[in-house]
């Protein structure tokens, strides 16, 4: 094997890559159900604490009323708003809807803008 003939390692610039738009819907669905998955268990002990009784449930809501707790809340409906869009959207493609590029694409850019934007409904909902 002459020097020429074999390849030498890449560097791979990771911030320089571009991932084209299904890739990105598909990324974020896997990171919105890591989240959905993670947070379950807290969501679950919550709603257990504010069936306890009046009092217990009136101190939840004042604790999850301040500004952190409903920015924490947006990401946690932008997580499964996002994670429901894009599981239809990959079922639909599964059974041949909307599998062609163009529209796998158009599909992939409005669940990318549509999960965001329902959060950001329910952001301005939470704070007023």
């Amino acid at each position: 094997m002459d020097r020429h003939s074999r390849r030498l390692p890449m560097f791979l610039n990771l911030a320089q890559i571009r991932f084209p738009v299904g890739a990105i819907a598909s990324i974020a669905h896997r990171v919105s159900g890591v989240l959905l998955f993670i947070t379950l268990p807290v969501i679950a002990l919550l709603l257990d604490a504010s069936l306890r009784s009046e009092d217990v449930f009136a101190s939840l809501r004042k604790l999850l009323s301040s500004p952190l707790y409903v920015v924490a809340a947006t990401v946690l409906v932008w997580a499964l708003v996002h994670h429901v869009l894009a599981g239809v959207r990959h079922l639909l493609m599964d059974v041949g809807v909307g599998s062609e590029l163009a529209r796998a694409r158009a599909s992939a850019r409005v669940v990318l803008l549509a999960a965001p934007l329902l959060a950001l409904l329910f952001l301005v909902w939470g704070l007023s």
